[in-house]
């Protein structure tokens, strides 16, 4: 992964697995195909003579250009996995992700409520979970998806024993 503007210096990201990407290729498959099903509606209705209105070019154009941000947005998906990092300091862990808009969170282990481990299906099924790490304030709530299941019951432990050495003041 290579380091962004707005990337601390010197860091050593870890990156998630890359059977993650078979995960976000399967919830993509699975949400276009439906908004492209909806969207050709209105071109089967015309078709079939039910409905004289959109014309034939605009119920052939919705779920084309659908189609083809689709498309799109799957090209991304390999892309969008390798920018996910994840990088423990001293004091904090360090969460990147986004491509086009990039985030770099730092996670005070001190403000660690509590962390979650979560398994979907198709991740139990490739070995792999997501992190989730709860704070005081939502808008620092954190999630690291895509670690092998290994990782991530290792993190949480970490995790979980620096936050509560960070509150007693050790």
């Amino acid at each position: 992964m290579h380091t962004e503007a707005i990337d601390p210096p010197g860091i050593d990201w870890q990156r998630v697995s890359p059977k993650f990407v078979t995960v976000r290729v399967v919830q993509w498959a699975l949400g276009n195909l439906m908004a492209v099903a909806l969207l050709s509606l209105p071109l089967l209705f015309v078709l079939l003579g039910w409905w004289r209105w959109p014309p034939l070019w605009l119920a052939i154009a919705l779920p084309a250009v659908t189609v083809v941000a689709a498309l799109w947005r799957l090209a991304l998906i390999p892309r969008q996995v390798r920018a996910i990092g994840y990088a423990e300091r001293d004091d904090d862990l360090l969460v990147r992700t986004g491509i086009f808009f990039q985030r770099t969170m730092a996670v005070p282990y001190g403000r660690m409520q509590y962390v979650d481990v979560a398994v979907g299906p198709v991740e139990r099924s490739l070995g792999l979970c997501t992190v989730k790490l709860h704070t005081a304030s939502p808008g620092t709530n954190a999630h690291i998806p895509g670690l092998p299941a290994e990782e991530g019951a290792r993190l949480r432990e970490q995790l979980a024993a620096r936050g509560e050495a960070r509150l007693a003041g050790l």
